[in-house]
């Protein structure tokens, strides 16, 4: 048995967004065979508190929580103007964090330490030289190659010149940084074949485990809660400041909304997830959108739903909606690019890039019941690969277990 410290930049559970879903994943399936400790910070929506949720401690040895620290503009500009820092590698910098890491590394023995996602892998500067814990790093999103279709997306469009800007100067940051993580680590994690191509072709020779996003297929299957929505209703869920997702709903809601209504009057649009962008709030307006901002739990909208849409246009890693949506049994409509990184996809999903034709497998799948119902079936089959049972063994193996 290993004993093993997960860094995690909010608190895994309760799992309500990507990040949360993979890390809990992951973190129950090794607490059932090794002993778990869990450095955590909590998002403004979670609380901070030393006695969290009983089902986490119930999987851990240990546990603190920081909440996340807040960074005023100007510190960002300042870090901006910094040689060769990623804003990504301070967007977590915190006293209160490195002081309790560097605690706990002196009072504790750890074989390992794992670090859940590039945010935090800057606390890998504070490890000591020599008897120090072998690192894993787990690598949720390449984020280099991110930043890059960012600012490829932002430069086509003018009034995102700026953004292009932003990003341009950052994916070449995230890209040396990334790099020399990755190089440090004893064992790195990425989540696709994809992603895995982006990490060897920074760092030459590496040998990462590829252990795609899964999910605890049992608890979304057999979930049969749903709320009251209007039909047909069309779903979305995710972090809605979260840049892709932003400008996926956005595309969705002025180039293929139109043409969806234009067929379905009485359609109705749900874009459901915490924190929604100003960018968002010309959507109140438009006839049959709804933005419900954080719910407690997303499965009873996506249990909901007549049709679930990934509309992303910029993006990495491998998105867990799409196993949520395909675990319950929906009828999904996503770009390739929000499906990428997963195996086959094409037999789970309709996948349609142009708007025309994505408004038009909306269209079909609500007007036709037989085939909505086979691709229900096909999804609920697929997701099954997904699960985390199947898909942790090689770092387990890795961990000696």
């Amino acid at each position: 048995m290993a004993s093993i410290l997960v860094l995690t930049p909010q608190l895994p559970y309760p799992p309500r967004q990507g990040t949360a879903l993979r890390n809990w994943g992951l973190l129950r399936t090794l607490a059932e065979r090794h002993d778990v400790s869990l450095l955590s910070f909590a998002s403004p929506d979670q609380d901070p508190d030393p006695d969290p949720d009983p089902v986490l401690q119930a999987c851990t040895r240990r546990i603190a929580v920081v909440p996340q620290p807040t960074r005023s503009l100007p510190d960002r500009l300042r870090d901006l103007v910094v040689p060769g820092r990623a804003d990504l590698s301070r967007r977590l910098a915190s006293d209160t964090f490195r002081a309790r890491l560097l605690l706990w590394l002196s009072e504790y023995h750890f074989d390992w330490i794992q670090v859940e996602g590039l945010e935090l892998a800057a606390y890998l500067d504070d490890i000591p030289s020599t008897g120090a814990p072998r690192v894993i790093f787990d690598d949720h999103n390449c984020e280099y190659v991110l930043q890059r279709r960012a600012a490829r997306a932002d430069l086509r469009r003018p009034t995102r010149w700026p953004g292009a800007a932003y990003s341009s100067i950052q994916w070449r940051r995230l890209r040396r940084f990334e790099a020399r993580v990755c190089r440090d680590a004893d064992v790195v994690i990425a989540v696709s074949k994809a992603d895995d191509a982006a990490l060897r072709e920074i760092v030459p020779g590496l040998e990462s485990l590829v252990i795609p996003n899964g999910i605890d297929v049992a608890a979304y299957a057999g979930h049969t809660e749903a709320v009251e929505l209007a039909q047909p209703a069309f779903v979305f869920t995710g972090t809605m400041d979260f840049r892709p997702n932003v400008d996926g709903v956005l595309w969705f809601a002025d180039e293929v909304w139109p043409r969806v209504r234009e067929c379905l009057p009485g359609a109705c649009l749900y874009l459901v997830g915490r924190h929604p962008h100003a960018r968002l709030d010309r959507l109140l307006s438009v006839a049959g959108i709804v933005i419900t901002g954080s719910v407690p739990d997303t499965r009873p909208y996506i249990r909901a739903a007549t049709v679930y849409i990934v509309p992303l246009l910029v993006g990495g890693g491998t998105r867990l909606k799409l196993l949520e949506s395909t675990a319950m049994g929906k009828a999904v409509v996503s770009t390739r690019l929000g499906a990428e990184g997963f195996v086959r996809p094409d037999e789970a999903m309709v996948l349609a890039d142009d708007a025309v034709e994505f408004a038009d497998a909306c269209v079909r799948l609500v007007e036709d019941d037989g085939e909505r119902a086979r691709w229900c079936s096909r999804a609920r089959a697929y997701a099954t690969a997904y699960d985390w049972d199947r898909l942790l063994p090689p770092l387990l193996e890795r961990l000696g277990s």
